[in-house]
């Protein structure tokens, strides 16, 4: 170890680069760390052989926590009450915290000897997202003098009550009593115990109590990886292409992108690609022969995320309007690429989207939404010059504002503050602009 870097130890129960959403952010932001401190990475079981195919030394780089004894059972409840469908995150959230407070007692069980001993100037515990997991371990390293960091904690985005309809076909019946995850034992002692809290969203920053606003520091949750992503070429020409990516369930909106685009796909003005699988496939194929839509609209399925990016590459707009979404990761990729998003302005995608750099719609019913889409495309189906302009700022927003490298470094600002190398606390703005 280097005495001029950082000694960390990054809890990241859930880790993986062949995936994407929240094992991606933990694989991805513990990577970065580790590239600008001596780092440690605790993780579980599932995930010992991408590590090691990633060319990771277990012991030297990462250690592994065996939770299967409790995670398997769990899961296998939280899979039956959902259905079995993708749906009902809240019940998932809810019940995956009993095998996470089993994991940090096995991490302490394992490190807090050397915790206790100083070996770690800082234990930043990264994933999981949820500000609905409490912590055992801040409470525990305070006790011994070692800054306890939290976050990106992200979550908590309240259904919108014009589509109650939608929340019950996701199965969020929980989310009708979500407070009560403030009564699990570790809530307030996870925000009173941490030196700081990392903050993925302004929705989760005003959800956080008043008196632990102080040492909370808003850093978006999702980045991206410059290398894996090249400009789009060509000039935009009608038919212009749209492009949607998400899993197929109702919040995610695809059927509304339909609806809105459905008269200028039927006019040859634009096509749309629909990447993703679920439960709501069958609803979009009857949707699309009823509104005559066949010969405009392709259906591609799940696709491997290469795959993806080479779709996106193709594509001149990115069709968004999930209306319930914490952090939007595939807005900043499609942004990336150069693409141009549409997205509705609730959660993460609307604090990535500038208006130079793209467009947001207002939260609202269904048929503001549809409307508001429609306007838009039609708008840049007549106007195809105003593509390419638009996304390359929304490229030039994501590159440099949005990567793993960038977060890592404001990470570290986080870092020296706590440990009093750095006299102010971090603002990096909210949102960043």
């Amino acid at each position: 170890m280097s005495k001029d870097r950082l000694r960390v130890l990054l809890i990241a129960q859930i880790a993986n680069p062949e995936w994407i959403s929240v094992p991606l952010v933990g694989w991805s932001q513990t990577r970065a760390i580790a590239n600008i401190t001596d780092a440690h990475v605790i993780t579980e079981l599932p995930n010992r052989e991408v590590f090691q195919r990633a060319g990771c030394v277990e012991g030297e780089y990462f250690t592994i926590i065996d939770t299967e004894p409790v995670r398997q059972p769990i899961e296998k409840l939280i899979s039956l009450l959902r259905g079995g469908e993708g749906k009902g995150w809240t019940t998932a959230m809810a019940f995956s915290v009993f095998p996470y407070y089993y994991f940090e007692r096995q991490v302490w069980r394992k490190f807090g000897k050397r915790i206790a001993n100083q070996e770690f100037d800082i234990v930043h515990r990264v994933t999981p997202l949820s500000p609905t997991i409490p912590s055992i371990l801040g409470g525990k390293c305070r006790q011994v003098g070692v800054p306890f960091i939290v976050g990106p904690l992200n979550g908590g985005l309240p259904w919108p009550k014009a589509f109650d309809t939608v929340r019950r076909q996701e199965k969020e019946w929980l989310s009708y009593v979500r407070d009560v995850y403030k009564l699990f034992p570790g809530y307030r002692s996870t925000r009173r115990d941490a030196a700081a809290i990392l903050v993925g969203s302004r929705n989760t920053w005003e959800q956080m109590p008043a008196p632990y606003r102080a040492k909370s520091i808003y850093i978006p949750e999702n980045a991206i990886d410059p290398q894996r992503y090249a400009l789009r070429t060509g000039v935009p020409q009608t038919p212009i292409k749209v492009v949607f990516v998400g899993r197929l369930v109702p919040y995610k909106g695809a059927d509304m992108l339909l609806e809105a685009a459905a008269p200028l796909i039927r006019d040859r003005l634009l096509t749309v690609e629909i990447i993703g699988d679920g439960p709501d496939m069958p609803r979009l194929q009857s949707l699309i022969a009823e509104e005559r839509l066949t010969d405009g609209v392709k259906l591609a399925g799940w696709l491997e995320h290469a795959q993806v990016q080479e779709r996106l590459a193709q594509a001149d707009i990115f069709g968004f309007p999930s209306i319930r979404e914490f952090g939007g990761a595939v807005v900043i990729e499609a942004m990336a690429m150069g693409v141009v998003p549409i997205v509705v302005d609730y959660g993460g995608p609307g604090e990535f989207v500038t208006p130079d750099t793209g467009y947001t719609v207002p939260i609202a019913p269904r048929t503001e939404i549809v409307r508001r889409f429609r306007e838009i495309l039609t708008d840049l189906a007549n106007n195809p010059s105003a593509i390419a302009p638009l996304g390359q700022r929304a490229r030039d927003r994501a590159l440099n504002l949005f990567t793993w490298d960038k977060k890592a470094q404001q990470t570290l600002e986080v870092y020296k503050w706590v440990l009093g190398q750095r006299p102010d606390k971090p603002d990096f703005g909210m949102p960043f602009f």
